[in-house]
C-alpha cells in the first residue's frame, strides 16, 4: 500500500509528512483490502482544506475532507470521517453468518457440500 501526500500553494514539513504517513497507514487496521491512500493539502489564504482519498479493492474509492485553519486538526477530522465510512462499508459486506445459532450454521455447510458433490 502506498500513501502520496500533496500540497497545493505551499509545502509540507517531513515532521507532517511522517506523522499524515504514520497515521494514514492505520487504516489498514480498519479494512485490509486499501490500496492506495492519497492526502491532499490545499493550503489557502485564509483557511487550508485537507482531503483524502482511500482505493480499495473491487472499485470502491472513499472521498473524506475536511477545513479550517490548521492542517494537523483538520487532516485528524478527516481521518475521523474516512474511518466511520470504512468501519461502515466493512460492516454492510461483512458476512453475518457469526450471528446465527450453531446448528444453523452446520446445516448450511451440510447443504452446501451435497450441492457441491451433486454437480460433480
Amino acid at each position: 500500500m502506498q500513501v502520496a501526500i500533496t500540497c497545493r500553494h505551499g509545502s509540507v514539513s517531513d515532521g507532517l509528512r511522517d506523522y499524515i504517513t504514520g497515521k494514514s497507514e492505520k487504516l489498514l487496521k480498519y479494512f485490509e483490502r486499501v490500496t492506495a491512500i492519497q492526502v491532499t493539502i490545499d493550503q489557502g489564504q485564509n483557511q487550508n482544506r485537507v482531503e483524502i482519498l482511500v482505493d480499495a479493492e473491487h472499485k470502491h474509492n472513499f472521498v473524506a475532507h475536511a477545513d479550517g485553519d490548521e492542517v494537523k486538526p483538520n487532516f485528524q477530522s478527516a481521518l475521523s470521517k474516512m474511518e466511520h465510512q470504512i468501519k461502515k462499508y466493512k460492516e454492510k459486506i461483512q458476512d453475518h453468518r457469526r450471528d446465527l445459532p450453531l446448528n444453523e450454521i452446520v446445516e448450511n455447510q451440510i447443504a452446501e457440500s451435497e450441492s457441491e458433490s451433486e454437480s460433480e
